[in-house]
């Protein structure tokens, strides 16, 4: 099986799965302007007067390149989810299908503007640079990110929902006493953009000009819960209450989100403050490893946004306007079982994690509660036939 359908594949069929949502699509998206959208699901190119001028640059091998970074980056997204299948991973937390909102959003900005992720941002990561396995360690319990956020002006993954966008704004801020010309580019879910953390940072960037944008992936999914559970009008909206602008991408169209990208970084760069960018999307697998999505989402619906896959959306574009021939295609399949290959080696090279460290460094000086937290887990693993703590 190519890289390219891995999203393409069929959804095992579930008896008595229940849909709560109304599942939504880009072509029916609620009101307000129209999303913006730069190829077609069908990889045709269509004008936007908008934004047009934000991607009058791209050559054909920097579109061969944004194909590239998808590829890549769903083949390293897959061998992560096989390697915790088997036990090599902790959890994992899969981009599939929002390739195109975070290659074409990473593509967008410059070396020193900064970035603040989630935890599922591994495309953003491979554009600025980071080692994709760097991001394995934290997953598997070997290290605490496992990359210097200052070498690539990419910080390290957030867990706590909506916390990073408060960061971001505070960096943004500092940019602009600095009198720096660089932006903050902040990442986060549908689900977080109802936390009180993002509100606040709206507000702060808002009275104080933050040169910030906020670069939600509304994936349709928070966990279990349906968009129509998180807000009554379109996320996009939400940012003319709090006083800046707030726009509606397609997701799955690499070379709108690096346009629309381009445009809001701009923006903030020229001190017209925060921009909200919504790209509408879909999460294809599940949550994370621990997630079922067939407890609550229809085979229908999934079928329905896999014929709007972001990387066979942007192959055929290529195809069609005779930018990429078999040969790059198959250099690239090559490439990518490389990769997979590589990733697949280091992880498993990498030292089991040890049971009693998750105690340590908690305090300076230690704790009563976690030395008692300590033993009961030191007593829980000894009691395993032949097992010993740690």
């Amino acid at each position: 099986m190519t890289v390219e359908s891995t999203a393409a594949r069929k959804p095992r069929r579930s008896a008595g799965t229940k849909r709560t949502s109304t599942g939504s699509t880009p072509d029916t998206a609620g009101a307000g302007p129209e999303l913006v959208q730069l190829l077609t699901p069908e990889g045709k190119r269509v004008k936007n007067a908008d934004y047009d001028k934000y991607v009058a640059d791209v050559t054909p091998d920097e579109l061969r390149g944004l194909y590239r970074d998808m590829v890549l980056t769903r083949r390293f997204d897959a061998e992560a989810t096989s390697l915790q299948r088997q036990g090599e991973l902790g959890l994992w937390a899969s981009l599939l299908g929002q390739e195109a909102a975070q290659i074409g959003s990473g593509r967008a900005l410059r070396d020193d503007d900064y970035v603040f992720p989630t935890y599922r941002e591994h495309g953003v990561a491979w554009c600025r640079g980071v080692d994709p396995t760097n991001l394995l360690g934290m997953f598997r319990g070997v290290n605490n990110g496992g990359w210097d956020p200052n070498s690539n002006n990419f910080h390290l993954y957030t867990i706590v929902l909506g916390s990073q966008t408060l960061h971001a704004t505070g960096y943004a801020m500092g940019i602009s006493k600095d009198g720096a010309d660089s932006a903050v580019l902040a990442y986060f879910g549908d689900g977080a953009s109802s936390q009180g953390d993002v509100n606040e940072s709206f507000v702060f960037s808002a009275v104080y000009n933050a040169p910030v944008v906020f670069f939600c992936q509304n994936n349709q999914w928070a966990i279990s819960e349906p968009i129509e559970k998180q807000t009554r009008v379109p996320l996009y909206q939400r940012a003319r209450g709090f006083g800046f602008p707030g726009v509606r991408v397609d997701g799955n169209d690499v070379l709108a989100c690096l346009a629309v990208t381009r445009a809001a970084l701009e923006r903030a760069r020229h001190g017209e403050g925060p921009t909200l960018v919504e790209a509408f999307t879909y999460r294809m697998a599940a949550h994370t490893t621990s997630d079922d999505p067939t407890r609550y989402r229809r085979d229908a619906e999934r079928e329905e946004w896999e014929a709007k896959d972001p990387i066979l959306r942007l192959r055929a574009y290529l195809e069609n306007e005779g930018h990429a021939d078999a040969a790059f295609f198959e250099e690239l399949e090559t490439e990518s079982e490389a990769l997979g290959k590589h990733v697949r080696e280091v992880v498993r090279a990498m030292p089991v994690p040890e049971h009693m460290a998750i105690f340590d460094n908690v305090y300076a000086d230690g704790h009563a509660l976690v030395d008692e937290e300590r033993a009961q887990f030191a007593a829980y693993q000894a009691s395993f036939t032949g097992g010993e703590a740690e």
